[in-house]
């Protein structure tokens, strides 16, 4: 009797701490995601910001105020703030990834 109820017992605390891990798991996959979305979103900003760089710089070269290197160091600049967002929006979609997994996904791996 006693086996059975402490075999019972070690169960009911397996069964907890299984419970806590899965949370855990949640709120850490929410809080990445939410990261990672606010970083795509300051990525955003600063591709627009680049671009408008690039365009004001060209916009200065044509009018003979800069030389062209500016356009091509700005233009370089934008690709560069283009593969960051690249970067960032594949870092959001694998945190949403994560969270479904983490919130029992519903298919096999």
């Amino acid at each position: 009797m006693r086996l059975s109820e402490a075999r019972q017992q070690e169960l009911v605390l397996t069964y907890q701490q299984t419970i806590q891990q899965a949370f855990r798991g949640v709120s850490n996959s929410l809080v990445g995601y939410q990261k990672n979305r606010e970083f795509r979103e300051h990525q955003e900003r600063l591709v627009l910001a680049a671009h408008d760089a690039a365009r004001l710089s060209e916009l200065r070269y044509r009018g003979g105020a800069t030389s062209y290197l500016e356009v091509l160091t700005n233009e370089t600049n934008a690709f560069n703030a283009e593969l960051g967002l690249a970067q960032a929006q594949l870092n959001e979609l694998v945190s949403l990834v994560d969270l479904y997994r983490n919130l029992g996904g519903g298919w096999e791996a």
